[in-house]
């Protein structure tokens, strides 16, 4: 079918333009937005419904085509959509929309070899097509770190400095959890074999004592954003991704993100600003400035407060920070509450803290004064006790902030209910095959068999009462939501008990985890018009189908953001 009068939004070049509806009509136009029938549709949660009008950025009416005739005699932008589906915008609550696809640290890919010999073959290629001069960064990305400790005729570091004797390079490993440098980018940080680990982080080292080359968790993330600071034109760059990401987003029916990361001492939230201002955003953002474990808390304390923006209304919320409480099961520093069965770091027996318990607790309560909830990075089940511990201690200080917990890779039974108890959203990641068919034999080295099977108890969480909400943890998993919505389906031992939950999981429960549910998350009229429209009813489809369901159409807002070309 093809929608030849629907008004999009011209404020790119993502967007087409076309006829507006007339604007002396009444009901035509309202502040500026015309106004559109979308009729013939399958309508979300509305089975005696068939057709939907926006008008300005808000739904007016959902029923009955005569009805809406009746009601609104003088519209004139109908649209036949052809038993088309029409759902809520869908709502990714943890996703890396800036970094995802960024410019910067894109130098070199990595994640199409699974090697070290593939991993040198690509490195030597970037520095041919480059053409570094002495001193210029290197940054890439997409190795895999249990490649990196196969090595064993020299060091990951001795290798990179074979390569870029005269250049600095920092590679961010798959996960973002480590990152892989050469002595030369150590040098510009200041880092040598005598320094310590920072909070958050370790270093690797040599059986002599010597750096390894391999910085984990918070140790590379600092040299990392060294790294960043340094390239050419990094707010033009900077833009330039966001859009990207923002399309990207638009394209696979996302009308609102959780942000998973924000590194505010990049510049990252005066893009997200100049963007709103621009009028530019095509999808609502809740921003989670980063709590950054090693620096001084009082200077952090005073930045939150000065952005803090808790107005709903607007499409840029600030309102949550994002902490991490441990770090990674590979890495062996997700935090557990019995020991590793073996790990990397055998004088961290049970994982580090990013922030430790105490710390957490302070931290909530600061935050909770300044009025921000927070979005925590939980893995290991002492992690996830830990985070809860926090969560507790400012639920009896008072505080009625929104909480979270991203990951749950593994919890503890007696912490299940907790979720419900105190208020918190379980958010996870279910869009990879590993987690679908519940494989998890690559943490058995470090977990044992026992552990291992217990890993992602997403319907443990689910049957506890907790907020579930899905998300993709972009680009760690598939941007397309429909993915994990069909995995939900087919989880193994822990499918969900029907497509709707799923949807939802997707839609509403993470407007509520986002503290948006007045605006978003669910087709209601008064609400704002963020909407999907897709080629068939995945309410219905079996999970197949579901993944191969077509995106049509995005709206965002009243706006459309996305409209498939051949729609």
């Amino acid at each position: 079918m093809k929608l030849s009068y629907l008004p999009l939004l011209i404020a790119s070049s993502l967007f087409i333009s076309c006829k507006a509806a007339d604007a002396n009509e009444k009901d035509q136009n309202v502040a500026g937005h015309s106004a559109v029938v979308l009729t013939n549709a399958v309508i979300y949660q509305h089975d005696n419904a068939d057709t939907l009008v926006v008008q300005g950025t808000q739904i007016t009416f959902i029923g009955k085509a005569a009805e809406a005739r009746k009601k609104y005699p003088n519209l004139r932008n109908w649209q036949d959509l052809e038993k088309a589906f029409i759902g809520p915008g869908f709502i990714d609550n943890h996703n890396h929309v800036f970094e995802a696809d960024a410019e910067i640290g894109g130098d070199c890919d990595l994640s199409d070899t699974h090697n070290v010999r593939g991993y040198e073959q690509a490195l030597q290629q970037c520095g041919r097509e480059l053409a570094l001069e002495p001193n210029d960064w290197l940054m890439g990305y997409g190795h895999e770190l249990a490649e990196l400790l196969k090595i064993s005729d020299e060091s990951p570091l001795a290798l990179l400095d074979r390569l870029f004797p005269d250049n600095p390079v920092v590679l961010m490993e798959q996960t973002s959890h480590s990152m892989w440098v050469n002595s030369k980018a150590l040098q510009q940080a200041g880092i040598n074999q005598h320094s310590t680990d920072p909070q958050g982080g370790r270093m690797l080292r040599e059986t002599d004592g010597s750096l390894s080359g391999i910085l984990l968790d918070n140790a590379g993330d600092r040299l990392f954003e060294m790294a960043w600071k340094q390239q050419p034109d990094l707010k033009n760059a900077h833009k330039r991704g966001l859009q990207k990401g923002l399309r990207q987003l638009a394209e696979n029916g996302i009308t609102t993100v959780g942000d998973g990361r924000l590194y505010w001492k990049r510049g990252w939230l005066e893009t997200w600003q100049e963007l709103e201002k621009q009028k530019q955003l095509t999808a609502r953002v809740s921003i989670r400035p980063w709590i950054y474990p090693a620096d001084p808390a009082a200077p952090q304390l005073e930045f939150f407060r000065k952005v803090y923006q808790p107005d709903t209304s607007r499409l840029l919320v600030i309102h949550q920070v994002k902490l991490y409480s441990d770090g990674l099961l590979q890495n062996g520093t997700a935090r557990l509450l019995q020991p590793y069965r073996q790990t990397i770091n055998p004088d961290l027996p049970t994982g580090l803290d990013y922030i430790g318990p105490d710390q957490l607790q302070w931290w909530l309560v600061q935050l909770d004064d300044i009025g921000y909830g927070a979005h925590i990075h939980a893995i290991g089940d002492g992690g996830t006790r830990q985070a809860l511990d926090a969560v507790a201690h400012a639920r009896a200080e008072g505080s009625t902030r929104l909480y979270g917990l991203t990951h749950l890779e593994l919890v503890q039974i007696d912490d299940l209910a907790r979720f419900k108890a105190l208020g918190v959203d379980a958010d996870v990641q279910i869009g990879n095959e590993g987690v679908l068919h519940a494989d998890h034999r690559w943490a058995e080295p470090w977990l044992g068999h026992e552990r291992a099977v217990q890993l992602m108890p997403v319907g443990a969480l689910r049957a506890a009462g907790a907020n579930l909400t899905l998300s993709s943890d972009w680009n760690v998993n598939d941007l397309n939501p429909l993915i994990s919505i069909a995995n939900a389906l087919e989880l193994k031992g822990q499918q969900f008990p029907d497509t709707e939950s799923a949807i939802d999981a997707y839609t509403i429960n993470a407007a509520k985890a986002l503290g948006l549910e007045g605006q978003t998350g669910s087709l209601t009229v008064g609400k704002a018009a963020d909407l999907v429209v897709i080629d068939q009813d995945i309410s219905r489809a079996k999970p197949a189908r579901i993944r191969q369901a077509k995106f049509l159409l995005t709206m965002m807002n009243g706006q459309v953001v996305y409209q498939s070309a051949d729609y």
